[in-house]
């Protein structure tokens, strides 16, 4: 037992520290910026940020979400994006096991938070995140075969195919990098859970947006990030899609027979 969580708390604490890095991915990529150069420093007095100041998670609660230099206001998406990635590191080996498979889900976890923080902040999901991820997840999925082999292909293709349609037949309705975006989760999906995936953002996508013109903190007509919805029903489905599958089917068929 202690072993055991011993192994846990230092997968949190990983998660915790490439959630960080994903948010200077997620920051710096749709600016054309280096992730490496320079360091992390305060936008708004540019002092270069101390190593006290760089602990995920704690620094924003021990500076109580304030820069130490200039009192500005940090914003709570740096602490939420390394807090969500360090649970979903520690729980992805409970819903997937520990096998080669587990490579695959942190890829996954790893790609949904940058693009999660490059679209809430710019609205942008960036080519080159779509670009990198999908030749890592080519790899992954050449030594991590999908049953049958041909599902991470189908995948791709309808996962492209399905937004195309949208955004042809809604003039727009959706962006370029959306499309990208599900055609990649789609090589890790295969074609039944990047459909059950789209429908999930879909309806996620709907009910915050309606919601949010119910509270007036979303304008009727006004374009919002989609991203972050697709990211919700990517993980929702890769973790629980045949569960999920499996018990609408259930209930369908006890329904009418």
């Amino acid at each position: 037992m202690p072993t055991t969580i011993i192994l846990y708390t230092y997968i949190f604490i990983l998660g915790a520290v490439l959630g960080s890095f994903y948010n200077v991915v997620g920051m710096r990529i749709p600016l054309k910026q280096s992730i490496a150069y320079p360091g992390s420093a305060c936008p708004v007095c540019n002092k270069k940020l101390t190593a006290l100041e760089l602990i995920p998670i704690f620094s924003y609660l021990f500076q109580n979400g304030k820069c130490k230099n200039c009192k500005t206001s940090i914003s709570p998406l740096y602490p939420s994006i390394e807090l969500v990635t360090a649970i979903l590191f520690t729980i992805s080996p409970m819903l997937v096991g520990w096998s080669k498979e587990l490579i695959l889900a942190w890829s996954l976890i790893s790609l949904c938070m940058i693009v999660t923080v490059s679209d809430l902040k710019y609205m942008i999901i960036p080519d080159k995140v779509n670009l990198f991820f999908l030749v890592l997840f080519t790899v992954e999925r050449v030594f991590i075969p999908a049953d049958p082999w041909y599902d991470p292909v189908a995948g791709f293709l309808i996962g492209g195919l399905v937004p195309l349609v949208v955004i042809l037949v809604s003039r727009g309705g959706m962006g370029g990098g959306d499309m990208k975006l599900l055609a990649v989760f789609g090589i890790v999906l295969g074609w039944k859970l990047v459909l059950l995936s789209f429908f999930l953002a879909t309806l996620v996508g709907t009910i915050v947006g309606f919601l949010g013109m119910m509270t007036g903190s979303v304008k009727k007509g006004k374009p919002f990030p989609f991203g972050p919805f697709l990211v919700v029903g990517a993980l929702l489905s890769y973790f629980f899609g045949n569960e999920l599958i499996h018990l609408y089917l259930s209930y369908f068929f006890s329904y009418f027979y």
